[in-house]
């Protein structure tokens, strides 16, 4: 089994890249999706976070209410620590029952948004860093996702900076261009990953 580590700041194309290793045969980890089941209605990790920020942070349906709990934890460093200390054991203890049943000649890629501020590089074989110009990624989100602009500003800052990231990196992944750059790049990894696989 092959571990990567894939990482980005938010709009720096993670989930395009997933998709792409995935269509070629990568087993993906994606720890937003698995963040997102560990707080589905009726589990314990909801019942965690409700417990944490009280119960505004829920929709009528008793749903989590992602964008109210993004403005409580995303201006406020100790409250996004107090979220994380909840919800990222979980999704680790998710993640390697996932990679468990990938089997032993697999290419695992575990899409980390946090990787570089959690310290998790040395959790891989190698580390995979999507690297997009910080004026970039917040055009992304503003022109693309419909963002306003403070907030994509704010989730920009309470993630690790480029140069952090990159310091990690075993791989850089250029994605400052068009989604047919990005496509011959992703596949040339590829072809990396399987050599060292083998």
């Amino acid at each position: 089994m092959l571990r990567i580590g894939l990482t980005g700041g938010i709009g720096a194309g993670k989930s395009e890249v997933s998709r792409q290793l995935a269509a070629l045969g990568a087993v993906i980890i994606d720890s937003d999706l698995i963040a997102r089941e560990v707080v589905a209605p009726g589990t314990p990790g909801l019942a965690a976070v409700v417990a944490e920020f009280g119960p505004e942070v829920l929709l009528p349906d008793g749903a989590l209410d992602r964008p109210a709990l993004g403005r409580i934890v995303f201006t406020d460093p100790a409250r996004l620590a107090a979220l994380n200390a909840i919800v990222h054991p979980l999704v680790r203890a998710r993640s390697a029952e996932l990679e468990a049943a990938a089997g032993p000649d697999a290419i695992v890629v575990h899409d980390v948004p946090l990787l570089a501020e959690n310290g998790l590089a040395p959790l891989y074989d190698l580390v995979v860093v999507i690297d997009v110009p910080d004026a970039e990624r917040l055009r992304r989100l503003t022109a693309l996702r419909g963002m306003p602009e403070d907030e994509a500003r704010a989730r920009m800052s309470a993630q690790a900076t480029r140069e952090a990231r990159l310091a990690v990196a075993d791989l850089v992944l250029d994605n400052s261009g068009t989604l047919d750059r990005l496509t011959t790049r992703v596949h040339d990894l590829w072809r990396q990953l399987e050599l060292r696989r083998a």
